[in-house]
């Protein structure tokens, strides 16, 4: 029998009213976007062969979508990502199908993938799947560069263990010999 998550109740709650028409300043969603686009290409600088694909790419858009939240994003000459214009024709469009963001982040703390509808260029959502697969955030080398090499270790294992237990509370159990996780 599957464990129901403690947060069943919340969902249901959630699912009870409709959502308020809420829309952000224009201004906050921009600041938004350059910023998850500055994350991205600092995560990209750190693997040299993502950067090879990327320029390969150059001036491609793909368009990332979830409810009402888009996001387009061009490949650039140095195999970085830059924002789109608001007019340019996406080559690949993801679209991020679960509505629920109860149910997306308990799927993220299990390690599953969500679910996305693809639609366009499948070479180049072969590229960005590559992206997915290979390239990592390694932010115990960036937190060392602040605070220095054995605190920054020490905060890794601490979000690694807090992390570890927010999957326990959740009512997952990760397998510690293939890193997949299972309920």
């Amino acid at each position: 029998m599957a464990a129901q998550s403690p947060f069943s109740w919340l969902e249901s709650f959630l699912h009870s009213f409709p959502p308020p028409d809420l829309q952000a300043p224009t201004w906050a969603v921009d600041e938004a976007q350059r910023s998850i686009v500055l994350l991205l290409n600092h995560i990209l600088l750190q693997e040299q062969e993502a950067i090879s694909r990327l320029a390969r790419q150059k001036n491609r858009v793909v368009q990332l979508q979830w409810r009402s939240l888009s996001l387009k994003l061009a490949a650039t000459a140095a195999g970085l990502v830059d924002l789109a214009p608001a007019e340019a024709k996406p080559d690949l469009v993801l679209v991020l199908t679960e509505e629920s963001p109860l149910a997306v982040a308990q799927g993220l703390l299990r390690g599953e993938r969500p679910t996305v509808r693809i639609t366009g260029d499948v070479q180049l959502a072969a590229e960005v799947n590559w992206l997915v697969d290979h390239v990592r955030w390694d932010l115990d080398e960036d937190l060392a560069r602040i605070v220095g090499d054995a605190p920054a270790h020490a905060m890794g294992q601490a979000a690694r263990g807090m992390a570890t237990a927010l999957r326990q509370f959740i009512g997952v159990t990760v397998k510690a010999d293939s890193g997949k996780a299972s309920s």
